[in-house]
């Protein structure tokens, strides 16, 4: 670990150095590999007895430079405050403008329903029409694009997801726009994607207090392709990326949060003369409450939520006895778990569960939804200790152990399902929509144009952020860096129970759960490539040409691939040409 000032003064707390430090004192210039050597001493001002037993000191060699000429000039870029806060703010804000750019252009193409848009659309579209999701006549995707959007029954619709993801999609049809146009059933989509962009970037400074890396982060999530392709769609899985990085968010606020707390407690009762055995029960954790309903809300869109939620709940206790431990609470392990522990439940898992009873409102308070009085049958009501449960919260219970015995039952072949071993290489990436023409029409410059949109993300952060993972847990084993860690867990939550689900039918667009913290192991290498400001000159040198080099390709290969990702048609000769695998075709 290395210790330093950010930009914005924040302490660095991070691994790794970056261009973006506290410039140094006008009187500590870096040395640059072109500057003259130091005059030697005079050989009269240094003492007879020195010489005899340092003979050899006049042909000692001068310290190698420190630094690059672009740390010396990036350092007198951000001279003053003013600047300093213009970098700090106008960075994020740069890479969050394009992210939106090529989230929101030309959302509203193609004018049809995609792929799992077939579910979601219409499901937002009932909602908020009945309350509940409601059933549709056959054929009604093709009438729904071309505008009939009022075909839907009144029949509650069978459902195997919970209503929020549905709800926030049909913000952007409700209160904004209208179902006529896909651009307002994909714009609430498109905006919770570029704010994850903002989000990560947030948490990326959080972790190393760098803006530099904060904007690489931020630059590589915003130009992926599987992120842009979820973010240009209205499916679910865009807010279970969002709502689980907040989560995250609020949980690595929290983290400093606690620490300072804690320790004003054992200072307090250290100062009266009491040694505190177990340390305080804190109760005021705001950004713990904030995690909760964060992680709530996630499980309201998929239930592949409830692992976030359990993941970062025992990481709260087990960050919490490592705190203790290092405040010298002599029973620290005692008191995380069974002082602290309670009380971080209680802030953390009821909200969650409010958040999530509170997405079935619509479904509770109407009587049309699917199975809303299954319990009213005193054939199918509770008996004994549960008989006091309220009938629609009985029928609510019925309706989510059918849900899940559909989601564990789910082995139909689809065409375009992928293995989730194979996910972190993007093996076999979702082609959502395609379209043809043969007669010159189709904008492409000539007869036959193709039009598609398939989740392949840019193959050079893909593969590089997949290795950067399995290089973090050599990390962690080597270095127990808390940062490389907290990235870990996100990326397991998200990760690592799919594979308890080999054989189901699931498709690679779910890795978009996880990649901001792909993304996140892919920006703490970068740092370490990058290096410090105070390293070797030629060191430094590489890294930041390595990383600059890396950066300046995956934007070029963004905009190669991004035809694929937003249905412009091209011809099928170029289309081919992006199939680097033979599997994405």
């Amino acid at each position: 670990m290395t210790s330093g000032t950010d930009a914005a003064g924040d302490p660095d707390t991070g691994p790794v150095g970056t261009l973006d430090r506290e410039p140094e004192p006008p009187h500590a210039p870096v040395v640059r590999p072109d500057a003259e050597p130091a005059s030697e001493p005079d050989p009269a001002a240094v003492p007879d007895d020195a010489r005899q037993h340092e003979p050899d000191a006049e042909f000692e060699s001068e310290p190698e430079p420190r630094g690059t000429r672009l740390d010396v000039w990036w350092a007198r870029t951000l001279s003053t405050p003013r600047r300093r806060a213009l970098w700090y703010w106008g960075g994020p804000a740069l890479v969050v403008l394009l992210a939106a750019v090529l989230r929101f252009w030309n959302l509203g193409h193609p004018q049809a329903i995609v792929f799992d848009e077939t579910y979601y659309v219409k499901d937002a579209w009932t909602l908020l029409h009945h309350g509940y999701e409601s059933t549709w006549p056959e054929g009604a995707d093709e009438a729904f694009a071309n505008g009939d959007t009022d075909t839907f029954t009144d029949e509650g619709s069978y459902v195997v997801h919970p209503p929020l993801g549905k709800w926030m999609i049909a913000l952007g049809m409700g209160l904004v726009g209208g179902a006529e146009s896909a651009f307002w059933w994909r714009a609430t989509t498109a905006l919770a994607g570029t704010a994850a962009v903002f989000i990560l970037m947030m948490v990326a400074r959080r972790l190393w207090p760098s803006t530099i890396l904060a904007v690489i982060a931020g630059l590589l999530f915003a130009i992926d392709g599987n992120a842009i392709v979820m973010s240009r769609v209205a499916l679910l899985d865009n807010w279970v990326m969002l709502f689980a990085l907040l989560g995250f968010w609020f949980v690595l606020l929290d983290r400093t949060w606690a620490s300072d707390r804690l320790q004003r407690g054992l200072d307090l009762a250290r100062a009266s003369g009491y040694e505190p055995q177990y340390g305080p029960a804190l109760w005021t954790r705001p950004w713990v409450i904030a995690a909760g309903a964060a992680f709530g809300a996630t499980t309201a869109v998929k239930w592949s939520g409830l692992w976030f939620l359990a993941a970062f709940g025992v990481y709260l206790v087990v960050v919490d006895a490592l705190a203790r431990r290092r405040a010298g609470v002599p029973f620290w392990a005692t008191a995380a778990i069974l002082k602290q522990g309670p009380v971080t439940f209680l802030l953390f898992v009821p909200v969650a569960f409010v958040v999530y009873l509170a997405s079935w409102t619509g479904w509770l308070v109407t009587d049309g939804g699917y199975s809303r009085h299954w319990a009213d049958d005193p054939a199918n009501q509770a008996t004994g200790v549960f008989s006091w449960v309220p009938l629609a919260l009985q029928s609510l219970w019925h309706y989510h152990q059918s849900a899940y015995s559909y989601h564990i039952g789910v082995h139909a072949e689809h065409p375009w399902q992928s293995n989730p071993l194979t996910w972190l290489f993007m093996i076999r990436p979702t082609n959502m929509y395609f379209a043809s023409t043969d007669d010159g029409s189709g904008g492409c410059g000539a007869d036959t144009c193709w039009s598609s949109i398939i989740g392949i993300g840019n193959p050079i952060i893909w593969w590089a952020a997949a290795v950067a993972c399995l290089y973090l847990v050599y990390r962690l084993a080597r270095y127990r860096e808390w940062q490389t860690g907290l990235i870990l867990l996100g990326l397991g939550a998200g990760y690592l129970p799919w594979l308890m689900y080999l054989d189901r039918t699931v498709f690679q667009f779910y890795s978009i759960a996880f990649e901001p913290y792909m993304i996140l192991a892919l920006t703490a290498v970068a740092g370490l490539i990058l290096g410090r400001r105070d390293d070797v000159w030629w060191r430094r040198e590489r890294g930041i040409a390595t990383v600059g080099v890396y950066l300046v390709l995956a934007v070029l290969v963004s905009a190669f691939f991004y035809p694929l990702w937003t249905g412009i048609p091209i011809t099928p000769d170029f289309r081919q040409l992006h199939f680097w695998l033979p599997s994405w075709g």
